[in-house]
């Protein structure tokens, strides 16, 4: 009996200490998974760090690129820098012989510019269209502005040439709706699309110098509204219809200072 007892004890044992070991070893492996996993998961990880090193040495890389060819551009201003100090270093007489020459060709371009102004309107208000010109459209205009008129164009151009386009536009646009067959209208519409043009939103202010053309075709103003529009289109890289519009203005006007500045920008495009 008790040998009988002593085997079982020994086969228990034996028995148990077998399981236990299944047991560790299916411990262990599954340990080792989870650290193959991981092991996986932080090599993909590194992958994509490497990744995106890569790529942010390659964006610095292009700055590199662009610092050094803005210092090639900034040692090339320096190189003129140079230059205009040698100029200034110059004696007293060259100086005020100089100053002389830049005086006049001031002087010239005031001139031009009191030109440029009597034809396009600026600083005048609205001139008054050339002899043989009627503004035409639906109704007849007024023969003489009145003082309210004068006042509400004036309102806004004053605006318009401080650069105040919106308030500019808006003036314009009621002057207009309270006036709009006045010697001053076609002057209004156009205005209008120069604030677009010089706010660089050409597509309107093609739209708005087309007013000028179809509501207003003998008044003074149909020939700039017709050339800034090849202006606009070339803004926005229409050159052909660029080019259209200025063959249109020296057909339509010729011997104009319109048709010479689109005669002057065809030779350009070609």
């Amino acid at each position: 009996m008790n040998k009988i007892l002593l085997l079982a004890i020994i086969f228990c044992t034996l028995s148990y200490t077998g399981c236990a070991t299944t047991t560790d070893l299916e411990k262990t492996e599954r340990k080792f998974d989870t650290e193959i996993s991981a092991l996986q998961d932080e090599n993909a990880g590194m992958g994509k760090a490497m990744a995106r090193n890569d790529q942010a040495i390659a964006d610095i890389r292009k700055r590199i690129a662009d610092i050094a060819a803005d210092m090639t551009e900034i040692r090339e201003d320096l190189e003129n820098l140079r230059g205009d100090r040698e100029v200034l270093g110059k004696g007293e007489s060259d100086m005020r012989k100089e100053f002389a020459d830049i005086r006049g060709r001031y002087d010239q371009l005031s001139a031009r510019i009191k030109t440029m102004e009597n034809l396009l309107e600026i600083g005048s208000g609205a001139s008054e269209p050339a002899k043989g010109e009627k503004v035409i459209s639906g109704e007849p205009k007024s023969a003489v502005p009145g003082e309210r008129e004068k006042e509400v164009y004036g309102a806004a151009y004053q605006a318009f040439k401080e650069e105040k386009y919106e308030e500019a536009r808006k003036g314009f646009q009621n002057f207009l709706k309270q006036y709009p067959n006045t010697e001053y209208s076609d002057s209004a519409q156009f205005w209008i699309g120069e604030g677009y043009y010089f706010e660089r939103n050409y597509e309107q202010a093609i739209l708005e110098y087309e007013k000028v053309i179809k509501n207003y075709p003998q008044g003074n103003k149909a020939p700039n509204a017709l050339l800034k529009q090849g202006f606009a289109f070339l803004n926005i890289g229409d050159k052909s219809s660029a080019k259209l519009l200025f063959e249109q203005v020296e057909r339509n006007y010729p011997g104009t200072s319109q048709a010479r500045m689109a005669k002057a920008k065809l030779a350009e495009i070609k």
